[in-house]
């Protein structure tokens, strides 16, 4: 079963403190971070599953944060926060967030929405396995195995195609070197940055990737990479 990482963002010790415990007892790992650029880090970096967001944190504001993620990323976002005003609320779930809990808050409410936003994460996980994923020109039959471009079949080695699998089942977000290495690879020998870099020139060779065709795959240099959304 796939671990599920939640990364805490809070600066408040005994809250964090309160929702480590709580995620630990209940089989969850996580991350943490105390001030947003931190948490912007942090996301970048190890790619969690969902982010539980404090608004007022001591460098930027949580909607700021919220906004530059968004920027990148799709990974749901739940807003903890001592601010109850609606207009708050709007504007953090207008700025990108998905779901929004009041401080102060019962622990047994904020699992239920943290299962919520794992039933929809399988949800969309299980239906990216089982259907066609379309993204511009590009088209990926996951239950045959079949890539084509413009209509026309292409010929991926089985790591290419895995590579190209998860970035499409995550596209939008960026990728970084660690995580494609650790889900495809995983300790393999051959799981090094250029290693990477080679199958994925490779694949973009393929992909017929030109300056007359809007590339799909983006790389952000000493991140990772992302499937652009076309």
């Amino acid at each position: 079963m796939q671990t599920f990482q939640i990364l805490i963002t809070e600066d408040d010790n005994s809250i964090m403190n309160l929702i480590m415990t709580t995620l630990k007892v209940n089989g969850y790992t996580y991350l943490c971070a105390k001030n947003g650029n931190e948490a912007i880090s942090q996301c970048a970096s190890h790619n969690p599953d969902l982010i539980l967001l404090d608004l007022g944190l001591p460098d930027l504001d949580g909607i700021e944060v919220i906004r530059r993620i968004r920027s990148w990323s799709q990974v749901p976002i739940i807003v903890i926060s001592a601010r109850d005003e609606d207009a708050d609320k709007i504007l953090a779930l207008d700025s990108g967030a998905d779901d929004y809990l009041t401080k102060p808050f019962s622990i047994e409410e904020m699992l239920a929405r943290i299962r919520a936003c794992q039933r929809r994460l399988n949800y969309v996980r299980t239906s990216a396995e089982t259907t066609v994923f379309q993204n511009g020109a590009l088209c990926i039959d996951f239950a045959s195995h079949i890539v084509t471009l413009d209509g026309s079949d292409i010929h991926l080695t089985a790591l290419e195609y895995r590579i190209l699998c998860l970035l499409a089942q995550n596209c939008g977000k960026v990728l970084t070197h660690s995580y494609i290495i650790d889900h495809i690879w995983g300790n393999g020998m051959e799981s090094d940055i250029v290693s990477l870099r080679v199958y994925m020139t490779a694949l973009r060779r393929k992909l017929k990737q030109s300056a007359e065709r809007e590339p799909l795959i983006e790389t952000r240099i000493g991140i990772g990479y992302r499937m652009v959304r076309l």
